[in-house]
């Protein structure tokens, strides 16, 4: 969805809503399609979350101050400033794979328009990258790879340690399971609604093609594709995939919170 817009602007042809797109890449790919670039989402998901998590933990330290009742606090503003600083460092080591998972999700498109095979595997996929534009096109599209990252992690961990304290001081609810599900729904929608413009400018600048000098052929940069995706598609392109965003994160930031915390009792520490 968010890098249907290009090739709708070319031709005229109306961008799929979800149901559509959805419907298509099973229709003309298979089930299979829906899976594209696991391997890579895997890998990527192993290096960024367990750095952003522990990263974020160590920053935060000197910045809790503790209440009546022993109770440790952070403030927001220093939440954030972990948060980012946390996400930016967990995504420019990960952003390799998350180059090559872009790439392997948007081949089945690729194929559909006509365009030559580019992916067929995550070593394959590496390769490819390397040998049309060097070491350092592994970085490519790491500016808004980043900004999604510091506002993901932001939304996600940032939000998740706020809502924690915040719902246990306001609602009188003990460290558990229920305190847990409300913090994480809460991490889950604030992280989709923050990091969705990012990972739009993410998704085009990664995925779109280079001439033979190895240079961007769509957008010159971050800055230059927003401006692009404003004027050509609309304000609200910015936002394209949000829910599909939410579907992910949504669950995902359950799971992975209730096993944070289960692992962290199980280690003998407090909670998060």
């Amino acid at each position: 969805m968010q890098v249907d817009g290009e090739q709708a602007i070319k031709t005229g042809a109306k961008i799929p809503t979800l149901r559509a797109t959805l419907s298509n890449m099973i229709k003309v790919e298979g089930f299979k399609s829906l899976y594209a670039g696991f391997s890579a989402m895997v890998t990527r998901n192993l290096i960024f979350n367990s750095l952003r998590v522990v990263l974020y933990d160590v920053f935060r330290r000197p910045f809790l101050c503790v209440k009546e009742g022993n109770e440790e606090i952070i403030n927001i503003r220093w939440s954030l400033l972990c948060s980012f600083t946390a996400g930016c460092i967990a995504q420019a080591l990960a952003n390799p794979f998350d180059i090559v998972k872009v790439r392997m999700q948007t081949e089945g498109r690729r194929r559909q328009l006509g365009y030559e095979t580019r992916v067929y595997n995550m070593g394959q996929s590496f390769v490819d990258i390397y040998r049309h534009g060097g070491l350092s096109s592994m970085w490519k599209g790491v500016a808004p790879s980043c900004m999604r990252a510091c506002l993901m992690t932001a939304g996600d961990v940032g939000s998740y340690d706020v809502s924690k304290r915040t719902f246990k001081g306001l609602l009188g609810i003990e460290d558990g399971l229920e305190l847990r599900f409300i913090s994480s729904m809460c991490a889950g929608l604030m992280a989709s609604v923050l990091s969705t413009p990012a990972d739009v400018v993410k998704s085009r600048m990664m995925n779109q093609p280079l001439d033979k000098n190895g240079k961007n052929l769509y957008y010159k940069n971050s800055i230059d594709c927003v401006r692009k995706l404003i004027r050509e598609e609309g304000l609200l392109t910015l936002y394209k995939g949000l829910m599909p965003t939410w579907f992910r994160l949504g669950p995902f930031s359950v799971l992975f919170w209730l096993s944070v915390e289960q692992l962290r009792q199980w280690e003998g520490q407090v909670g998060f």
